[in-house]
């Protein structure tokens, strides 16, 4: 199986319970329309938008989340990125990034469930999209975060603190990442 065909798998199972305003299946079935019209939609070299992998690294037992200030962006985010080769699966491209980003090199592991949320952004020419595919990652205990050249700064924030310094979308993926635990 390909990267390109487990998104697709991904997408297929995606069942966001509690949808109010239908956003999510709106944007899966945005992300199956895609892929289906652009085989290569999984890469940078799609200019029409491509899939990302992301991950809201987590500390349920001090109730904290680890946030990345995005060097482009100058955005505090959950850790994500670009699809590589080697990543056999969407959930390989999240927990990559995660570790990548935050440093923490062993012990991370996803949310079980899968994808936690999708989240459509628009991204600087020449690309126009990145279509997010957003997991959760617990974080050992023990857990050291170190910052990677990705990053402006690593910081681990209460989740009452996320709202005030983090976008919409952070706060809905810790919203919906808190009502799955």
């Amino acid at each position: 199986m390909t990267l390109y065909d487990d998104a697709v798998r991904v997408l297929k199972e995606y069942d966001r319970h509690g949808d109010a305003d239908g956003d999510q299946a709106a944007l899966r079935e945005l992300y199956l329309e895609h892929l289906a019209a652009h085989p290569d939609g999984m890469g940078k070299p799609c200019t029409a938008g491509h899939l990302t992998g992301s991950a809201l690294v987590i500390d349920p037992a001090r109730g904290r989340v680890l946030l990345t200030l995005h060097r482009k962006l100058g955005l505090w985010l959950q850790m994500g990125g670009h699809c590589e080769p080697g990543d056999e699966t969407m959930a390989d491209v999240a927990l990559r990034e995660a570790r990548e980003e935050s440093g923490i090199a062993s012990g991370l592991t996803l949310l079980p469930g899968g994808p936690v949320r999708l989240d459509r952004h628009p991204i600087p020419a020449p690309c126009n999209w990145h279509l997010d595919v957003q997991y959760a990652a617990l974080a050992p205990a023990e857990a050291v975060a170190e910052i990677s050249d990705e990053s402006l700064d690593l910081r681990w924030f209460a989740y009452d603190e996320v709202a005030a310094v983090a976008d919409t979308s952070v706060v809905r993926l810790l919203e919906d990442t808190l009502a799955r635990l």
